[in-house]
């Protein structure tokens, strides 16, 4: 996880802890997803922090408050958190006091940006955390287009009227209605079924040590963020290479017995 002012970049991994942990008291019922158009991949070099900014100065130029969308997903599958959640999106009129905002970089209309595999996977990653964090149910109607909404009324058309491309014409195979419900759909649910599926193997386990240190990262040379004490019960999330993951940091896996 990186950081740079409001922006946070992170992996899918550290996006799920992050979200699934983070409280969010505005109300949230639709899911939207955008391409960036440009910058798209020529203009992507790992730069991330450069593309944030030089978006927020671009939104701040046409009279936004701030970065317009909530969260960015680049091409190589890293994930921005930008304007935070609890602030609704300038993102699709008509649709942003209930919504958040997912810009892609790229240009994914019809002869544009090719969407590389990692991208594509946190895209729906993305939509399938949100959907699991706000208990919504993957539809064409919670999970919207900026094409489907007119620009001058804000008003859902599903494309007739007024409209943007957006997310791209050849998004997930179009972005018309027919194409999200035939192509993208079916797999955030499929990624929702499995992020279920994992959170329902947590296991249970017991601490052995007088004091556990908490470590930000499965490394003795990372930083304490707390600690745990004997007997004291916790949620193991993950493991990895020796380490527990629990709710509140990371743990040695020599000083946990897991009893269920």
């Amino acid at each position: 996880m990186q950081k740079q002012g409001k922006f946070i970049l992170m992996n899918r991994d550290e996006f799920k802890d992050y979200i699934l942990k983070l409280k969010v008291n505005r109300k949230i019922f639709l899911i939207q997803n955008h391409h960036t158009y440009i910058p798209n991949y020529k203009h992507f070099k790992n730069n991330h922090f450069t593309l944030l900014k030089g978006m927020e100065r671009s939104h701040l130029k046409r009279g936004f408050e701030e970065i317009g969308q909530n969260i960015t997903i680049f091409p190589d599958g890293l994930i921005a958190i930008c304007r935070p959640l609890e602030e609704a999106p300038a993102g699709i009129k008509g649709a942003n006091s209930t919504g958040i905002c997912i810009e892609n970089v790229g240009n994914f209309d019809v002869g544009g940006d090719k969407m590389s595999e990692e991208q594509k996977k946190s895209i729906v990653f993305v939509n399938a955390v949100l959907c699991k964090k706000f208990k919504l149910t993957p539809s064409i109607n919670t999970i919207v287009y900026h094409h489907w909404y007119d620009l001058a009324t804000g008003k859902r058309t599903n494309g007739a009227g007024t409209t943007k491309s957006c997310p791209g014409t050849n998004f997930f195979g179009g972005n018309t209605v027919e194409a999200a419900n035939k192509y993208f759909i079916p797999l955030i649910k499929k990624e929702l079924e499995l992020l279920n599926e994992a959170i329902t193997q947590i296991k249970k386990g017991q601490v052995l040590a007088i004091t556990l240190n908490l470590r930000e990262q499965p490394s003795t040379t990372s930083k304490i963020v707390g600690t745990y004490k004997r007997d004291d019960m916790v949620q193991i999330l993950d493991e990895k290479e020796g380490w527990y993951r629990t709710s509140k940091g990371w743990v040695c896996k020599d000083y946990v017995k897991v009893i269920g």
